[in-house]
């Protein structure tokens, strides 16, 4: 009986150390974007997105031209509205929505869609795009080692979400 105990608290004590290790890093870390960036203003747009290093890859290698594109790892990009806004010529409700791609030549067809909380793009289903507006893609000389994304103020449109890979870079257009 006494071996018993002693085997059940050494398996318990084991369990609870075990259960206490923390996974490691993502390698493909979660990072959020907010428009205005100023904590105590009513935001606009937030964009939930995970960022995948190039670790010596190139580009044109994980995001291929022609492909649906999660813009970004793991969980599709999720943009949220705080305020309507319009993308091209549709005009986008406050709610949660995907961001999805399509790179092609010198351009990528940026899309916008209802489904929520969806893992890549493998669920993907073009019957629940809201907008699809295509934006140039610009090469620049410095390369960005992990997929980026960024809003900044401009001065013909509400707010502009920069977006950049490698040397490729894009703007995609928000207005009021």
């Amino acid at each position: 009986m006494k071996n018993l105990f002693i085997l059940i608290l050494t398996l318990t004590i084991v369990s609870i150390v075990k259960a206490q290790e923390f996974k490691g890093l993502d390698k493909s870390p979660l990072d959020m974007i907010e428009y205005p960036e100023n904590r105590g203003q009513g935001k606009w747009a937030r964009i939930l997105y995970s960022r995948p290093q190039l670790k010596g890859r190139a580009y044109e290698s994980l995001v291929p031209k022609g492909k649906i594109w999660r813009m970004g790892a793991n969980e599709s990009t999720e943009l949220t509205l705080f305020v309507p806004m319009r993308v091209g010529e549709t005009t986008i409700d406050i709610g949660s929505y995907t961001m999805y791609a399509i790179p092609a030549e010198g351009q990528m067809t940026l899309i916008i869609n209802k489904a929520t909380h969806v893992w890549g793009a493998y669920s993907y289903n073009k019957d629940l795009d809201v907008a699809r507006v295509s934006v140039p893609l610009l090469k620049d000389d410095d390369s960005l080692e992990a997929f980026s994304m960024i809003f900044k103020k401009s001065s013909d449109s509400a707010m502009d979400l920069h977006f950049g890979w490698g040397t490729y870079r894009g703007i995609l257009k928000f207005t009021l």
